[in-house]
């Protein structure tokens, strides 16, 4: 149903907010109009945003590490992602140790790196699941 003149209406009268906001009666929303209070997202829209930010946590890691990536098998890699994909560029950034003992290749240590920060006390499990496959490169 969905025609050019009805996109450009609903973008008019709605406008395009890529950030969440507040609407005039108090409803979060996002995009154009969709209100997140009322209708949350789809599935579908899930997974398209996940794959969106996988593609996004790839190339920051890809960024930080790009002559050891090729090098990792998928488990490293995945860790790694998971871990760029919870942190951020910035906050991530700030585990030099971990970094430097990864372009080491030295795995225990990175792993240690990562089960003795803030961040393990923060995320429980996911920490130790994350240090434990970059420790070992397998996944459980």
């Amino acid at each position: 149903m969905m025609n050019d003149r009805l996109r450009a209406l609903l973008i008019r009268h709605e406008g395009i907010r890529l950030m969440p906001y507040e609407d005039s009666v108090g409803k979060l929303t996002i995009g154009i109009g969709r209100c997140l209070d009322d209708n949350g997202i789809s599935m579908a829209e899930a997974e398209f945003m996940l794959a969106n930010d996988v593609d996004w946590a790839v190339a920051e890691v890809r960024n930080v590490f790009s002559s050891e990536w090729p090098t990792w098998n998928e488990v490293r890699q995945n860790a790694m992602v998971d871990f760029m994909f919870n942190l951020g560029p910035v906050r991530f950034g700030q585990f030099k140790k971990m970094i430097s003992a990864i372009r080491a290749y030295d795995w225990p240590r990175a792993a240690w790196e990562m089960r003795h920060s803030i961040w393990a006390s923060q995320v429980g499990q996911r920490a130790e699941d994350l240090a434990s496959m970059i420790e070992s490169g397998e996944d459980d």
